[in-house]
């Protein structure tokens, strides 16, 4: 059986949401980043680097989203969760490229500004910046929406959890997302489909307040 190792309200939870619209046996192993277990000596020895998610299949490891879903698209393909024309899968793929490391970082300023600069004075304008990069982002996920019900158009993918996860850190920080109108709908119609619901109640996420 599968394992995957994930934190609420973190990244994890784009791997979270693949894993349990496909319906596979499955054991949801929570790593809570708040208490800091993903650097305890146990989980370590899972990902020596000290992230979520993880994925452990039969012994063997996998860690990053993009190569997590990756996997679990291919290793499912009856679940439709990738495009397969070799032009498709290649966009599915540069939109989680660019996921992982673009948007992800551009929030990881907002949140974590202190590894960008020692001086709490600087801190504050790394914050503030990240702020403006990030939602610039979140704008260019909503542009991508425009007209179409899911990322890659009219057939649900693994890119769409991934994409949940930003809207998700934008009302956390209370950016202004209610007014990204194509991706806000898109919101609610990824709240609709019962594998998110239940991911989102597991890991009591903000949306369900929102």
């Amino acid at each position: 059986m599968m394992e995957l190792f994930y934190s609420p309200g973190a990244c994890s939870m784009a791997s979270h949401i693949a894993i349990e619209e496909i319906g596979a046996p499955y054991e949801p192993r929570p790593t809570l980043i708040a208490k800091n277990e993903q650097k305890s000596e146990a989980y370590l020895k899972i990902n020596p680097r000290g992230k979520v998610p993880a994925l452990r299949v039969d012994g063997t490891v996998i860690t990053e989203n993009v190569a997590i879903l990756n996997y679990l698209a291919k290793r499912f393909p009856e679940k439709k969760m990738m495009l397969t024309d070799p032009l498709g899968e290649a966009r599915c793929l540069s939109t989680m490229a660019w996921f992982s490391n673009t948007v992800h970082p551009s929030f990881t300023h907002i949140a974590r500004p202190e590894r960008f600069a020692e001086d709490p004075a600087a801190q504050a304008s790394v914050k503030e910046t990240g702020r403006k990069t990030f939602y610039a982002n979140c704008q260019e996920i909503d542009a991508m929406l425009k007209g179409q019900q899911w990322l890659m158009g009219s057939q649900f993918t693994v890119c769409d959890g991934y994409a949940l996860v930003f809207y998700v850190w934008g009302a956390r920080v209370e950016l202004p997302m209610k007014e990204l109108k194509a991706y806000s709908e898109f919101k609610d119609r990824m709240m609709q489909r019962p594998a998110v619901r239940k991911i989102l109640e597991r890991e009591q996420n903000v949306l369900l307040n929102y």
